[in-house]
């Protein structure tokens, strides 16, 4: 993450900063700083588009799994369709009917199930990565104020 490795360097600047003789506080070029923290306000917005997309992509999972899953739906309707035309099968098509539609709505649910649980450790994993950044912003800038 780009956002990280510029907080990695406002650690670096204050680190390396002079400190003042009997305090804690140190002194830090401004500028330097400044621009750190303007590219950081630069590149955040790319770390929210990325969450958005993941949003985007765990919709389009859903929905291509519901497709697959209608389709699959379909499929085995239209197959007891046919099997129950012909007189001399139509227990076994019903038979074999039920059992396609039971497997192909236990597929649609493992689908949908793993996609839910996909997107939901991505969007977790990016909330985490998110609460990390914003508390050591929040450390950072408590750090510059001199609050700490």
């Amino acid at each position: 993450m780009d956002v990280l490795k510029l907080i990695d360097e406002i650690e670096d600047v204050l680190e390396n900063a002079s400190s003042l003789p009997f305090s804690s506080k140190a002194m830090v070029d401004a500028d330097e700083i400044f621009e750190i923290i303007r590219e950081i306000r630069i590149r955040l917005p790319d770390e929210i588009k990325q969450a958005s997309w993941i949003k985007e992509e765990r919709q389009r999972i859903l929905a291509e799994a519901q497709k697959d899953a209608d389709t699959i739906l379909n499929e085995a309707e239209l197959k007891l369709e046919e099997l129950i035309e012909e007189e001399e099968i139509t227990k076994k098509a019903k038979e074999m009917a039920e059992e396609i539609i039971t497997k192909a709505q236990t597929n649609a649910k493992s689908i949908r199930l793993g996609a839910l649980e996909y997107a939901d450790n991505i969007l977790l994993e990016t909330q985490e990565d998110l609460k990390d950044l914003i508390d050591l912003l929040n450390q950072n800038r408590q750090e510059l104020r001199g609050d700490k």
